[in-house]
């Protein structure tokens, strides 16, 4: 997607469009000349979003409400996502509870699991189907960095991220050798509604040398995407130290499969 491009781009839908990362997308997209869907359960924030990039952009920006954490509200776009304009899915929707899991209320937990992982899943599956029919098409999956190891105090959302990373990536082999594109994005700590949403105040106990602005997160995001990145961890200052996570992880994987106990699990090993 360089910014290069002279043919109309298409249309790009947003999901998660009403705050943070985003409306940043959607704002940055605009720019490049996409028409955008947007969409989020808040409808008057959604509109006035819309209204703004239609007069700053001179874009076509349509508010596409939706609760992607109800069975009906992941049909909608999905149905939209089948229109033959859509060219790009950012697939950002999605929140945290900073909670143990003992103190996590269960419709909490069945609500992020809903819009973090099986909105996620489902939508991504929409957009490769119709990517495919038509011969072109680019998903961006949000992961986090919180997705990398065991996370203290949020376990539920952190897993969720595990999946998406392990999910996006998997995707990326099914459309090797096609014109398809899939990008995983991988935040650290962003300035985003979403933290307050999730705890409250939960960026003021952070340093402010790890938490990076939105603006700049989606920048990032959108540089890797240019750059042809399957993966973009947009705060990881050493790219060596991903290559080196996705080379242990495959050979970890490999070795797992052996028709032999281990000799640690042998009697009088």
């Amino acid at each position: 997607m360089p910014n290069t491009i002279s043919a109309h781009p298409g249309t790009a839908i947003v999901t998660g469009a009403s705050s943070g990362i985003g409306k940043i997308y959607a704002e940055r997209l605009a720019a490049r000349g996409y028409d955008i869907v947007l969409v989020a359960r808040r409808e008057e924030r959604l509109r006035a979003i819309a209204a703004d990039l239609r007069s700053r952009f001179a874009i076509q920006a349509d508010a596409l409400v939706a609760d992607l954490s109800e069975p009906s509200g992941v049909v909608t776009v999905r149905d939209r996502i089948a229109a033959d304009d859509v060219s790009l899915l950012i697939n950002n929707a999605g929140f945290s509870a900073l909670k143990a899991l003992t103190e996590t209320p269960d419709e909490v937990i069945t609500r992020m699991v809903a819009l973090n992982v099986t909105a996620l899943t489902l939508l991504s599956k929409a957009a490769l189907v119709a990517f495919k029919a038509r011969g072109s098409g680019t998903l961006v999956n949000i992961g986090s960095g919180a997705g990398f190891a065991p996370y203290p105090g949020i376990p539920v959302y952190g897993a969720t991220k595990a999946y998406v990373y392990l999910f996006t990536q998997s995707l990326q082999s099914e459309v090797a050798d096609t014109n398809l594109r899939v990008q995983l994005v991988l935040p650290g700590a962003v300035v985003s509604e979403g933290w307050e949403v999730a705890g409250g105040g939960a960026l003021e106990a952070l340093p402010e040398s790890i938490v990076m602005t939105t603006e700049d997160c989606v920048e990032a995001a959108l540089n890797g995407l240019d750059r042809g990145e399957c993966v973009t961890a947009p705060s990881l200052q050493d790219e060596a130290m991903l290559r080196a996570h996705e080379t242990d992880t495959a050979a970890l994987l490999q070795a797992m499969f052996d028709a032999r106990p281990a000799q640690r699990y042998k009697l009088g090993g």
